[in-house]
């Protein structure tokens, strides 16, 4: 949710934000207009309110004789409070409205939709084979460690099982990023896949997302894609202690995404899926504090895609791609062989106070004041890593070479057919 007061004081720069964004600079003006309409009924309804005690005590000081008549007035004055009050209430719903409809502002991200994000860098070299290259689904089968027919059978389009050497290179990643979290002073947590309609709202996934999430009526409850919203709803409606620095979570939950409107890309193998795992990061910081913090959540992924040994490249989302939480967002992207393109394995975002203020999560500043607080988000690990750790592994005679910080878990150096 963005600052009235910083919208009222700096007007062009939402609107630059919005059309940055591709969405429409006119509800920057309507919201302004709102606001003042909120402003002046309050103002109204206070002034009647003060108006409305100042009577009442004239009445009590007022000659039995002269109190019928006052009586009288003091009904009129009652109902025009009450008008004054809804037209206040009216205002200020009308203003949560629109304040919910517009995005988080833009910083830094350049402007554009999803092709015009900006490579901020190569890191590893892409590997040349030659052997024809396998896909990760056409690995993963003959090595017995992914089974997307049963999961089809059991669950329908977009399931699968991890099975043997696949679950446990899966646990193997996730326990891995888990270690660098708690490592980096992050406390891990599992948190609830289920939530209420608020801190789904809370955190911005129904404003554009909503199609992408599973909902189940008969509870009115969500289930998340990311535990990104459960973490940002962990202090919801909360003073926190911030004076010994940010608080950092780091969240291992399944995810679940409908994937809509995607029918026909990426239904081969594990790669756009409605179940996954996943570790994510998330931090409540000082708004001043939240840039380098969000250099802190990238630097972290670095570590875990060199320590699972892919080729990648970050990237700078442009405007047009973000979230409506997303201030900015960076996203690492592995080399995919079998596709000859780099493909999305994590994201953070920097959501500055959106959520925060949208939650009510706030902390007290060096004088006192509560102030809302600062959230970012960033992928540690997930399901689609076994894509690009597969065929970027991959050997001559069908086996796959394990990256060695996963050997530990996995107890193997080759996987073979």
């Amino acid at each position: 949710m963005i600052d009235l007061k910083f919208l009222r004081d700096n007007p062009d720069i939402v609107r630059d934000s919005q059309r940055a964004r591709g969405e429409d600079p006119n509800l920057v003006d309507q919201l302004i207009a709102a606001d003042e309409v909120r402003r002046t009924s309050i103002q109204a309804a206070d002034e009647l309110r003060a108006e409305q005690k100042a009577f009442g005590k004239k009445i009590g000081q007022a000659a039995p004789e002269d109190r019928p008549a006052l009586l009288e007035g003091s009904n009129e004055l009652k109902e025009r409070v009450k008008a004054a009050e809804a037209a206040r209430e009216e205002a200020e719903e009308q203003v949560r409205r629109l304040q919910y409809s517009l995005p988080n502002v833009v910083e830094g991200a350049p402007a554009g939709g999803e092709e015009d994000f900006v490579v901020l860098e190569h890191v590893g070299e892409v590997p040349e084979f030659d052997f024809e290259v396998k896909d990760h689904l056409d690995l993963g089968e003959a090595l017995g460690i992914i089974d997307v027919k049963r999961g089809t059978k059991v669950g329908g389009a977009r399931f699968y099982y991890l099975v043997g050497d696949g679950a446990w290179m899966q646990l193997g990643m996730l326990m891995l990023a888990a270690q660098k979290a708690r490592e980096a002073g992050f406390t891990v947590m599992v948190p609830p896949v289920l939530v209420r309609p608020e801190i789904m709202q809370g955190t911005g996934f129904l404003d554009q997302h909503d199609e992408e999430i599973y909902y189940l009526e008969r509870d009115d409850l969500y289930l998340v894609g990311t535990s990104e919203v459960a973490l940002a709803g962990y202090h919801r409606d909360e003073i926190i202690d911030l004076s010994d620095g940010p608080i950092l979570y780091a969240g291992w939950s399944s995810c679940f995404r409908r994937e809509a409107g995607s029918y026909g890309k990426d239904t081969k193998g594990i790669l756009r899926v409605h179940q996954f795992d996943k570790l994510e990061m998330f931090v409540y910081c000082e708004p001043q504090q939240a840039k380098e913090m969000h250099q802190k959540l990238l630097g972290l992924e670095r570590e875990m895609l060199d320590a699972i040994q892919v080729p990648y490249r970050i990237i700078d989302i442009a405007a047009g791609d973000l979230g409506s939480s997303a201030a900015r967002k960076f996203d690492t992207e592995a080399w995919v062989p079998s596709q000859n393109t780099y493909r999305e394995l994590t994201s953070t975002s920097n959501c500055t106070t959106f959520q925060g203020r949208r939650l009510a999560t706030r902390y007290r500043d060096a004088e006192g004041k509560t102030q809302p607080v600062a959230t970012l988000n960033g992928t540690l690990a997930t399901t689609r890593w076994l894509v690009a750790i597969l065929e970027n592994n991959q050997n001559a005679d069908g086996s796959v070479t394990v990256p060695e910080a996963l050997r530990p878990w996995v107890g193997k150096e080759v996987l073979v057919p």
